[in-house]
Formats: C-alpha cells, sequence, structure tokens
C-alpha cells in the first residue's frame, strides 16, 4: 500500500503492515492504548547499556533499545521492531545531551562494528559493567550476600590493545558524506557495523598502538600499488585476506611503549612470486616490524589463521614479559589483548590464590599457561588442562622459557581429563597418584562458562579455594551458584576492565570451600 509504513505485531510477535499514513499520529499510541509499531516514533531518556553495548530506555512498560546511544541522552527514536514488551530502534535526534557524552577519538566510532561507548565518558562506562556484574550475580541469588568491588579500570583506555585484526575487502563502505559515485573497490580496515560484507577503511584506530596505524596505511597503498587482489567474499577469490598484528611492551620512548612489532599476513595462497615483494616493500617501510609472518588458507571461513604458516622475516615470534614472566607469542597463540590490563588481572588472581609455596595448583582452561606460569615461582606445582593442542604446545614452550620445571600441562577436554584423573587412569603427562587432590583450582573457561558437569569434577578435586576468572557475569554468577550447590561459598567478586569501549568485563570470583 503506497505511503503507508507503520506495522504492527501479530500474535507470534513478528511486525506486519497496517495503514497510516506518513506522519500521522496515531491518538492511541498517545494515549498508551496501544503498543509500539514499527514506523512508530517514540521519546524517551536512554538509561543504560546492555551487554551488547546497545542503549537501553523505557518509553512506558516498554524497554526500547537502539545501537550508539549514549546513556542520560534524551532521544527521538523510529521503532524498527517489536517483540513482546522489548522494541529495537534507531535515533532520529538527540533532542538533550546526555551530561556524559564525550567526542569520541575514533573517526569511525558511529559506523565501525568496534567500540561500542567510545561516545561515553569512562567513568560512566566502568560504572555501567558494575551494573551489568550486579545483576547477573543478583539474578543468582546473591543480593546482599557478597562484597562486588568497584570495576578496576584500565590507567589509559586507549591505545590498548596488543593485538588486532584487519580485513582486505573488495567492497568499500562508502560514507554518507563522500560524493556520490566514488570507488569502493580495494580496502582494507574492519567491517562495518551490522554489514559484513562492506569493509571501513581504517585511517586511525584509537584502541591499537601508533606504529599499527602507520603499517595498515602502508600495507594498504603498497597492495594498491603492486596490483595485489583483495579476497572477495561472495566468490571468494584474491590473495590478500587479513593483516594481523602483535605489538609487545618496551622501554618507554617518546610516549610509548614500542617493544616488539609481529605482522601476520593471511592470504589465499603462497604466492611467493607476489608476495615475497609486497613483504620486502613493508619491511623497508616500516625496520621496526621484528617478526612477519605468512599464514596461508583457502578455506571460505573469514579468520585469520591459516592452515600452513611460513616465517618470512625474524623469528615468528614477539617475546612479552608479565610480573617477571616472559612468554613467546606467535602469530596464532591466545594472548590477553590489554597487556597492561593483563597483569593487573594475574595480580589479582595471585592476591586471591595466597599462596605459600608448598600448594599444588590445577589451572582448567588454562591456554598458553599465563595464568599458572604467573603463580608458578609460589607454588609447589602447576597442572594445567587445556584442549586446544597448539595452545598446550605454547604453554610448555612458555615454561621452558622461563625455566619453570614445576609446571606441566594435560592436552584434552576438561571434563574428560578429570574424569579420566579421578578414575586412576594414566596420563602421559600426569601420574594420578601424583596429583589426587588440588589445593587450589584456577578456572578460567570461555565465554559459555563451565559444561554442567564440570563444577561436580572440580569440586571433587576437594580444593579449599577456587578461584574463578569470569568474562561473562552471566555464566560467571551462574556457575559460582552450582559450586556454593556443591559445598562453596563465593567470598568475593573482582571485576576488572580489560576491554575498554565495549561492554565486556572480566571478574576474579573467589570461592571457599565450607567446613562439614
Amino acid at each position: 500500500m503506497s505511503g503507508f509504513d507503520v506495522e504492527a505485531e501479530d500474535a507470534d510477535g513478528l511486525d506486519q503492515r497496517v495503514a497510516r499514513a506518513p506522519g500521522e499520529l496515531d491518538p492511541l499510541l498517545e494515549s498508551g492504548e496501544r503498543k509500539p509499531r514499527w514506523g512508530d516514533e517514540l521519546e524517551l531518556v536512554l538509561e543504560r547499556f546492555d551487554e551488547k553495548g546497545r542503549a537501553e530506555g523505557r518509553w512506558r512498560a516498554f524497554t526500547i533499545t537502539v545501537r550508539r546511544g549514549v546513556p542520560g541522552a534524551r532521544v527521538r527514536v523510529k521503532v524498527l521492531r517489536r517483540r513482546k514488551d522489548a522494541c529495537e530502534g534507531h535515533v532520529l535526534a538527540v533532542i538533550e545531551t546526555s551530561p556524559h557524552a564525550v567526542t569520541p577519538r575514533c573517526a569511525h566510532v558511529p559506523h565501525c562494528g568496534g567500540c561500542s561507548l567510545q561516545e561515553l565518558d569512562y567513568a560512566a562506562q566502568l560504572a555501567g559493567k558494575l551494573r551489568l556484574v550486579r545483576e547477573a550475580f543478583d539474578a543468582h541469588g546473591f543480593a546482599g550476600r557478597i562484597a562486588i568491588e568497584p570495576v578496576l579500570g584500565a590507567r589509559d583506555p586507549f591505545r590498548y590493545r596488543n593485538k588486532m585484526e584487519f580485513g582486505f575487502g573488495t567492497r568499500r563502505w562508502i560514507h554518507p558524506d563522500e560524493p556520490r559515485g566514488v570507488a569502493d573497490g580495494f580496502a582494507l580496515g574492519l567491517h562495518a557495523a551490522e554489514l559484513f560484507s562492506k569493509v571501513i577503511d581504517i585511517g586511525s584506530c584509537a584502541i591499537q598502538s601508533e606504529v599499527a596505524d602507520r603499517i595498515v596505511a602502508s600495507a594498504r597503498e603498497l597492495a594498491v600499488e603492486q596490483g595485489l587482489e583483495a579476497w572477495d567474499l561472495k566468490t571468494h577469490t584474491g590473495l590478500l585476506r587479513h593483516l594481523a598484528f602483535r605489538c609487545t611492551r618496551g622501554p618507554s620512548r617518546a610516549g610509548t611503549r614500542l617493544g616488539e612489532v609481529l605482522v601476520n599476513l593471511v592470504t589465499s595462497t603462497e604466492a611467493p612470486e607476489r608476495v615475497g615483494p609486497y613483504v620486502a616493500a613493508l619491511l623497508a617501510r616500516h625496520p621496526e616490524i621484528t617478526t612477519l609472518v605468512q599464514n596461508v588458507t583457502a578455506r571460505a571461513a573469514q579468520v585469520a589463521i591459516g592452515e600452513k604458516e611460513l616465517v618470512l622475516h625474524g623469528p615468528g615470534v614477539v617475546v612479552e614479559e608479565l610480573g617477571g614472566v616472559r612468554f613467546a607469542i606467535s602469530a596464532n597463540s591466545f594472548f590477553q589483548t590489554n597487556t597492561d590490563q593483563a597483569e593487573e588481572l594475574f595480580r589479582l588472581v595471585r592476591e586471591e590464590a595466597q599462596l605459600t609455596g608448598g600448594e599444588r595448583v590445577f589451572d582448567l582452561y588454562c591456554g598458553t599457561g599465563a595464568l599458572g606460569l604467573a603463580l608458578a615461582r609460589h607454588a609447589r606445582e602447576i597442572v594445567g588442562f587445556e584442549q586446544v593442542s597448539a595452545a598446550v604446545l605454547d604453554a610448555r614452550r612458555n615454561a621452558e622459557l622461563n625455566g619453570f620445571t614445576n609446571a606441566r600441562f594435560v592436552e584434552g577436554d576438561v571434563l574428560e581429563s578429570l574424569a579420566r584423573l579421578q578414575a586412576g587412569s594414566a596420563s602421559p603427562f600426569v601420574d594420578p597418584a601424583a596429583v589426587e587432590r588440588a589445593d587450589l583450582c584456577i578456572v578460567d573457561p570461555p565465554r559459555a562458562g563451565l559444561h554442567p558437569e564440570v563444577p561436580a569434577r572440580i569440586a571433587a578435586l576437594g580444593a579449599p579455594r577456587i578461584v574463578y576468572v569470569s568474562c561473562n557475569p552471566r555464566s560467571g554468577a551462574r556457575d559460582a551458584a552450582l559450586f556454593e550447590a556443591l559445598g562453596y561459598s563465593l567470598t568475593r567478586v573482582r571485576p576488572i576492565d580489560l576491554f575498554p569501549h565495549t561492554p565486556h568485563v572480566e571478574s576474579v570470583l573467589t570461592l571457599e570451600r565450607r567446613s562439614a
């Protein structure tokens, strides 16, 4: 029906069109006698951000969620979707600016799919993250029973990422202010928000190192000069797929702490006759690159990991030091992306571990062994458990790098490994008779948290204390409640911000075994 663009909700909560002329106000909406529909314009105050970084406000009995809204602002919103008592919308106008609004440092913020909170001042970001943590634990019955500390913020919430991945693309995202008809071909940068097929040409990213900004600019310019094709997401053709960085800290120089720089070039084929001159030109422009590797993958999946890795310059790894422990980090290693805050996280874990030097520590979901190795000097023995074979290899190498002979790592699914251990099955790395009991368990699971059977397996180890590193307040609170049902008490929650300008927040949870 031409000229009509308002929608209603059917019995299943889906939007359906109904007749209403553009701009015509619905008196039933104004009076509150009907629910909002697609196309309705509502005025409300944005009150908070959710776990996805979206701003939320209330309009009568409805929760209204918008992207790129700043909590504290009064806005006019167009409703795009409604489901039950929640609506998604788009901000049409800011009527009153939020007292917490700041000018973002990055020009790409309104359109990039990365930082969702850079327009919100950092103190308000930390307050919002604390609220997310409190609400998660309140929902699992911990309200008023535990101490949740303020979120430990970063000293500098910018230029903090030691790892970034950029994508090459054949479809450049066009800024609304650009003139009609500009070229939309080759691009190197980050994907546009909610538009994965388009790549924003990134001039500068405010959360990565400045040297990475410069290398990205050179990589883009040299690729165009040499006629190298970007990977096309639709046709699955082209050579250049990703450009990734890892930067370590070094001595402070002119306000920076740049140490070693690893560049990872991901391509669809080896193509040495084309990649070689490209890499040589990039290294000539940037002698600060200490190592450069090429990962090769022909898979359709858009991940910066290859089936084959070639070291084209330098040792293929960079070395970082946290709390006196050195870590060799390869292109495909997992390592905390915020080095300064990772050091603070390790400090919190050490404080909560309360080691005296004689303890056997189980490091569950240990990854490359970072947390366990950070405790190795303070414990009798570290036993790490991890499913990813490459991570286990990195953990063993890092133990050797630091001369730790008291750290061992078991490869395999954590649930299966603990079940075998408790059944007395032999392992090539762990003698069940030697690890029948843990004095401390460090648990650092993925965002989804623990498999439902894992808490009982951990509790059966008999450790007096569990230190759980949570990267998701909801799953962390859920798992803490499971441990409480198994004889532990949650005594402390210490949140820490490892990802400024995003809604993500980590927490260190301390659980102590109740006496019989």
